[in-house]
């Protein structure tokens, strides 16, 4: 009888230690900031550090700590511009005009335009690569080793406008939680 009572208690603390670690991973889910567009909503990483938008067009704006040896944070804005802004074609031109190419490179080359749907909605997606100068109004210096995710959310009240721009590394690091809550409005 002693020697089933200790396995049984090992099994049953495994057991509670794993529903544990269960509970706290989906309270941690939980605590992100839901982000509503247009009736759908998908809720941000935790991990995403939710700030006061700084204009009035930003519906919101989250700092993403730097990973490594990365100098400063990524910023993920959400922006709407009430019926304004252009069109997708526009936008991707317009984000690429934000990067010079690494060395070697056209802006075409250093990055990538996909067409999506979520929940319904046209999305068109670009992820570019190079030195960061920003939008012409933005008067920046020059960031190397730069990464931009953005989207041109196309749904009945839009355009939307998703950036994610910081250090390429660390955009690579937030990337997977980035389309995870892209592809997660519902």
């Amino acid at each position: 009888m002693k020697s089933a009572f200790w396995p049984a208690l090992l099994g049953f603390a495994a057991l509670a230690a794993a529903l544990g670690l269960a509970e706290a991973k989906a309270g941690a889910d939980d605590k992100g900031t839901v982000v509503e567009i247009d009736g759908l909503k998908s809720r941000a990483p935790a991990e995403w550090q939710e700030e006061k938008p700084t204009t009035k067009f930003r519906l919101k704006q989250f700092r993403l700590p730097k990973v490594g040896e990365d100098k400063e944070d990524a910023v993920l804005l959400v922006i709407h511009l009430e019926g304004q802004g252009g069109s997708a074609e526009e936008n991707v031109t317009r984000w690429k005009g934000m990067f010079i190419p690494p060395p070697g490179k056209s802006i075409d080359e250093a990055s990538e335009v996909k067409k999506l749907k979520v929940s319904g909605v046209p999305v068109t997606y670009v992820d570019v690569r190079g030195t960061y100068k920003g939008a012409p109004f933005e008067k920046l210096p020059p960031k190397s080793d730069f990464r931009m995710l953005a989207v041109y959310w196309d749904s009945k009240g839009g355009p939307y406008f998703f950036r994610l721009v910081g250090p390429a590394r660390t955009v690579e690091h937030y990337k997977k939680g980035f389309d995870e809550w892209l592809m997660g409005f519902k």
